[in-house]
């Protein structure tokens, strides 16, 4: 985490780790997964590309992030019991 701060000026890498961490947790909890996945995606995209580091763990999260947005909520997280859980029905013939 320390190589982040290094490789980007200071108001840029606190302000996209403040980001980054604040939708982590509503991941956590299960809130706005689609919007906080793509909050992630973005900033891990940033990251990966403006970063001097490494370009693979921010490319993995931000996999990781579009994945969950694309996914969405689980069945025991706060947007299902907000929401109620997605069901998938087949399309009528």
């Amino acid at each position: 985490m320390f190589v982040r701060f290094r490789a980007m000026p200071q108001h840029t890498s606190v302000a996209l780790l403040l980001i980054d961490a604040g939708a982590a947790l509503l991941l956590l909890v299960g809130l706005w997964t689609p919007i906080a996945g793509v909050v992630i995606a973005c900033c891990e995209l940033w990251i990966a590309v403006a970063g001097g580091g490494e370009f693979w763990p921010p490319f993995v999260l931000g996999t990781l992030g579009a994945t969950l947005a694309l996914i969405g909520p689980g069945a025991r997280s706060i947007d299902a019991l907000l929401f109620g859980r997605k069901q998938i029905r087949p399309l009528p013939r």
